[in-house]
């Protein structure tokens, strides 16, 4: 008795087609993040830009969440997106001057210490009423994670912003270096990788990857300080070659983390929102510890 002819799965995308498809994804995505920070009336660009920020914030805290439940950790989802998103906005409100005086960066530090003192106080608080989570321990820590690896490291994006008379082209600086990072990573690594850096938690980063991250994050952040001028204040040649380098080596590290907690849900990407990249967080990965890195620098280095 014949059972039919058996389905074969559609083939594998070729590599050439996986890159061009990541590749424009990012450029239509961060287009719309640019065209936010420069869209010419003060309030429209400050209040879209924070918008924009928060859906990415929020929808890669979910992901993330989902990640911890199906690797069998509990964690107190509800709290924790509704926690990222208020420190967002309230660092937004504290920084800008539109609720009130307008402050240095360097002032949102206490702040966001008393709001994460807050926040784990709530947290404990539900543990008090939970009924059935008796494992409280881990649920107030990946909760506060969470909150702390997504929105409170995208929160130097927004110091970033601030920082500067116009913080917009260090922001701008900070997206495009990081970004090109990525695509020398993946390039170099699928044409000429060979030798695996770390197997057992990404299969597919390699020596070279890294190499060709670093030589398009330094690349692409020399010939930006170039272009930019007088509008990246303190930007020399040398400072843009350290920055290249940094940015490219944490970004590869950022984009290694996620990977670690992807394989241990055991899945290939956070979600299904950008063809060839996966999820928000597989977008945000290499931007989240770049973003405090870069904020450093500017502040403590060229300020």
């Amino acid at each position: 008795m014949s059972s039919g002819p058996v389905a074969t799965p559609p083939p594998a995308a070729s590599k050439g087609r996986v890159f061009v498809r990541r590749f424009l994804s990012s450029i239509v995505l961060w287009t719309a993040v640019i065209s936010a920070l420069f869209s010419g009336h003060q309030l429209l660009s400050d209040y879209f830009f924070l918008a924009i920020i928060m859906v990415l914030a929020g929808t890669g805290l979910v992901e993330f969440y989902g990640l911890l439940e199906r690797s069998h950790l509990v964690c107190f989802k509800e709290w924790g997106v509704c926690g990222g998103l208020l420190l967002l906005a309230s660092t937004f409100a504290y920084l800008s001057g539109h609720g009130g005086a307008k402050l240095p960066p360097a002032k949102a530090n206490d702040f966001e210490t008393s709001f994460l003192i807050l926040f784990v106080l709530g947290l404990c608080l539900r543990q008090f009423v939970a009924r059935s989570n008796t494992a409280g321990l881990i649920a107030i820590s990946t909760t506060l994670f969470g909150l702390m690896y997504i929105p409170w490291l995208l929160n130097f994006i927004q110091k970033i912003k601030f920082l500067e008379a116009d913080g917009r082209f260090y922001v701008f600086y900070f997206v495009v270096v990081t970004k090109f990072s990525d695509i020398g990573a993946y390039a170099v690594g699928t044409v000429i990788g060979r030798h695996k850096m770390i197997p057992r938690i990404s299969p597919g980063k390699t020596w070279e990857g890294l190499g060709g991250a670093l030589a398009a994050a330094t690349a692409s952040s020399l010939v930006f300080a170039r272009l930019a001028g007088g509008r990246l204040p303190g930007m020399t040649a040398a400072h843009a070659t350290v920055l290249g380098l940094l940015l490219g080596g944490t970004a590869v590290i950022g984009d290694l983390i996620e990977s670690l907690f992807k394989r241990e849900a055991g899945v290939k990407d956070s979600g299904h929102w950008f063809p060839g990249i996966g999820g928000i967080l597989d977008l945000l990965d290499s931007l989240l510890f770049n973003a405090p890195l870069m904020y450093l620098y500017l502040r403590h280095v060229l300020t």
